[in-house]
C-alpha cells in the first residue's frame, strides 16, 4: 500500500511513499482510508518521530475486513475512526471500539474532521455540566477544536464568547452560535461559568481571572509553547473555581469513543453541528497545506483525500 510517511526534509517533510500493509490483531478491523485531517499537534509529532513514521488519528473510510472478535462495523461499512497513529495510509487497523458508522448523508471529508477535535469539544463542554443560559468562553475559537465547540456549547444552551487572536479570523464564528466575538482574551469582559483554554501562558493566567465561583478552566492545549504563573489571589473573584487539564484519548474510558463518535456524526446528519473544512486537498499537497495550517491561515480543519 501507499502512506505518507515522514522524511525530515524541511522542504518536503512528507512524502507517499510504498509500506507494508497492516498487520491486523483480533481486535483490529480493515479499513480503506479516504480522507484523514491533520490536527495541529501533529505538525510537531512529524519532526519528533524520525524518518519513516506514518502519522495519523482522524480517519474515514470503508471496513474492508470486520475485527475478528466480532467487535465493530460489518465489512462494507463508511466508518469515522481514530487512530493512535498510522492513519495517513491507503489502508489503517483500527480497533473495533474507536468507530462509528456513518449516515448516508455525512460525508467521508466532514467525517474525518471530527475524531480530535469534536471528541475534544465535546467532552470539554461536558466539563461544563449543565450549562443552559451559562456564560462559555472559548479560545482558539477558529480552530478545529473551537469552531466544533462554539456549535456544541451554543446547541446545549450557553452563551458562547468566542476568542480570535485577528479580527479576519471571526468569519462565520456568529453564525456557528457565537453571541460575542473578542480579539484577544484580555479583551473579554465578565465572568464566564466555563472557559476552554488551549493557549496557555498568559492567555490562560487571563483565564483564571475570568472564571466564576465553582466554574471550570478547562485545560486542552497550550499553542503559546508557554509558563502560565498563578497565584492563589487569582481565584478570590473566583472561589472553589477550578482548573481541569484534557488529554483526549484517556478523558474517558475506551468504550466510549464508539458512542461519542456516533453521537458527533449523528449531529452532523441533522444538522446541528457543522465541522468547518478550511481545506480539502490530495494529500500530495501536504507540505504546502501543512504551512498554511502553522501560520494560521485555515479556519477550521485541514482535509486531505487519498489517492
Amino acid at each position: 500500500m501507499k502512506a505518507l510517511v515522514t522524511t525530515l526534509d524541511p522542504a518536503v517533510p512528507m512524502a507517499v511513499r510504498d509500506v507494508p500493509d497492516p498487520v491486523l490483531t483480533q481486535h483490529q478491523a480493515l479499513v480503506a482510508v479516504k480522507a484523514f485531517s491533520l490536527n495541529r499537534g501533529e505538525l510537531h509529532s512529524i519532526v519528533r518521530n524520525g524518518v519513516g513514521w506514518i502519522p495519523g488519528q482522524d480517519i474515514a473510510g470503508v471496513v474492508l475486513q470486520a475485527a475478528t472478535d466480532g467487535s465493530g462495523p460489518p465489512a462494507g461499512s463508511r466508518v469515522v475512526a481514530l487512530t493512535d497513529e498510522l492513519g495517513w495510509a491507503e489502508l489503517a487497523a483500527v480497533e473495533g471500539h474507536r468507530m462509528a458508522v456513518l449516515p448516508d448523508n455525512v460525508s467521508f471529508a466532514q467525517a474525518c474532521a471530527l475524531p480530535v477535535a469534536g471528541l475534544t469539544a465535546l467532552r470539554c463542554v461536558r466539563l461544563g455540566g449543565a450549562i443552559v443560559g451559562r456564560r462559555v468562553l472559548i479560545t482558539g475559537a477558529a480552530g478545529g477544536v473551537g469552531t466544533l465547540a462554539v456549535q456544541i456549547a451554543a446547541h446545549s444552551g450557553a452563551h458562547v464568547t468566542a476568542v480570535v487572536g485577528r479580527a479576519d479570523r471571526s468569519t462565520g464564528l456568529l453564525t456557528l452560535g457565537a453571541k460575542d466575538i473578542v480579539e484577544g482574551i484580555e479583551n473579554a469582559a465578565g465572568r464566564y461559568w466555563l472557559i476552554l483554554e488551549s493557549g496557555g501562558g498568559q492567555s490562560l493566567s487571563t483565564a483564571v481571572k475570568l472564571i466564576e465561583p465553582r466554574g471550570t478552566v478547562a485545560v486542552y492545549g497550550n499553542s503559546a509553547a508557554a509558563e502560565t504563573t498563578i497565584g492563589f489571589g487569582d481565584f478570590r473573584g473566583a472561589q472553589n473555581a477550578r482548573i481541569q487539564s484534557f488529554f483526549y484519548f484517556t478523558s474517558e474510558p475506551e468504550e466510549k469513543f464508539a458512542p461519542d463518535l456516533a453521537l458527533l456524526v449523528s449531529m452532523i446528519a441533522d444538522g446541528s453541528l457543522k465541522p468547518v473544512i478550511g481545506s480539502e486537498r490530495s494529500w500530495i499537497d501536504f507540505a504546502e497545506v501543512a504551512d498554511t495550517l502553522r501560520a494560521r491561515r485555515i479556519a477550521g480543519k485541514a482535509v486531505f483525500r487519498v489517492g
